[in-house]
């Protein structure tokens, strides 16, 4: 078998014991987040009916599925788990108490191209709220975000957020550029979102394009890039359409972080449109501050969902929260947590002679609630010692020939070294 064969596809991982600890720690920040915020945890197929992320034209995200035909279905690994989330909303609609709080770690497949942080196949922290129209929903999983990163030891300083509100760029290039087009909004979004990867030319360019989805004049597409170097809210305001619902839902939405005491952590951004065609208003990124990785997590509103599915419409925003760009933050900073494995005892038979009473030991400490690595094989106590320090165990017990005469157990904790005896 050639040697590459031997190796993950590329841009996917496999997860030894070191990395499931790591993992598993990350993992935990996510849960104890989500319950210290009263969220539920649920779950779905990593294989879902690729109509499900195909519905609509013009996403990126369709082009990077993993899909294929079986007994005449076509099926996709999900990029994503929003949609998921939505069909198992509508699957419940008119028995589900609003609003919901549910929160999952999927893992995600996309096909895309990998830069540091960015892989194939991820682990994703997703918190959505449905049936909550008001900015109260946006300002709990900003503050969520904020707390997890926190409780993982990340100074307050390294990570900063960014919001936008889509619906201001929708009003104001509906009354502009996109007037005679306004079908034109969701693809531009999605070449938008592009700026920080491709540049303000290229992203001029594909708007302009004569066989693109948005087709709008070289001026015209100057002018909405323009748009998206404002910095400051109060100047999206003087922009923005008289009486904008946009601008006052993102006041609202500063005045909530400023009670949540997150206010001076987050800025406005107008470049933040995030590409999927489905969010409909406040959309945030967060990111390192040195600017040297792609966006730490994001996401947004998106209360036309559900009726792409022949459900009521419903308000709903959530976000999406990787594995991959915080482990490379957490390594940046030097901040990856010390995990050692969770092992109690290390129980040794120094012969065969000694395996019955080493079991028995093992079973009864066990039953006791204790993490025991039985050693499987004879080994002399000096090896005995150094496996019981790698397993991370506070005490090693030995059964000898002498010890086994006398129904006891010969015990040493590794860390005073001090000796005592255990009947057996």
């Amino acid at each position: 078998m050639p040697k590459e064969h031997l190796n993950p596809p590329r841009g996917t991982r496999d997860f030894f014991p070191e990395d499931m600890l790591f993992r598993n720690w990350l993992f935990e920040r996510f849960k104890e987040t989500s319950r210290l915020f009263g969220f539920q945890e649920v779950d779905a197929p990593v294989l879902e009916s690729a109509e499900l992320f195909t519905r609509k034209a013009g996403e990126e995200i369709v082009e990077q599925l993993y899909h294929f035909e079986i007994h005449d279905r076509h099926l996709a690994l999900r990029p994503e788990f929003t949609p998921s989330l939505a069909r198992m909303v509508s699957n419940r609609a008119g028995s589900i108490r609003f609003p919901l709080k549910w929160f999952s770690i999927p893992q995600c497949w996309r096909y895309e191209r990998m830069t540091r942080g960015r892989r194939r196949e991820h682990y994703q922290w997703n918190c959505d709220i449905w049936g909550e129209a008001s900015e109260v929903a946006e300002a709990e999983l900003i503050a969520m975000i904020f707390h997890c990163i926190s409780e993982m030891g990340i100074p307050k300083n390294v990570v900063r957020l960014r919001l936008n509100n889509r619906a201001l760029l929708e009003e104001t290039l509906r009354a502009g550029v996109l007037a005679k087009t306004p079908e034109a909004f969701e693809p531009l979004c999605v070449i938008i979102d592009k700026l920080d990867k491709i540049g303000k030319e290229a992203v001029i360019e594909q708007l302009c394009a004569p066989e693109g989805p948005v087709r709008i004049s070289r001026a015209s597409s100057q002018e909405t890039v323009d748009l998206l170097s404002v910095k400051t809210l109060k100047e999206a305001s003087q922009n923005a359409p008289p009486n904008s619902s946009a601008i006052e839902s993102l006041k609202k939405l500063f005045s909530l972080l400023e009670a949540y005491g997150i206010s001076d952590r987050v800025d406005f951004d107008a470049s933040v449109v995030r590409g999927l065609a489905y969010y409909t208003g406040i959309v945030f990124e967060a990111f390192d501050t040195a600017g040297n990785l792609r966006a730490i997590c994001g996401g947004g509103r998106y209360d036309k969902l559900l009726e792409t599915l022949g459900g009521p419409s419903t308000p709903a925003v959530g976000f999406g929260f990787g594995d991959a760009v915080i482990a490379e933050l957490l390594k940046e900073h030097k901040l990856l947590p010390e995990i050692s494995r969770n092992v109690d005892a290390f129980v040794l038979a120094l012969g065969k002679e000694e395996q019955q009473s080493a079991v028995k030991l093992a079973n009864r400490l066990r039953a006791e609630g204790n993490a025991v690595e039985l050693a499987l094989a004879p080994m002399r106590v000096r090896k005995a010692l150094q496996e019981a320090d790698r397993a991370g165990a506070s005490t090693l017990y030995v059964i000898g020939p002498e010890e086994r005469d006398r129904g006891v157990a010969r015990a040493r904790s590794l860390e005073s070294q001090d000796e005592w005896e255990v009947h057996l």
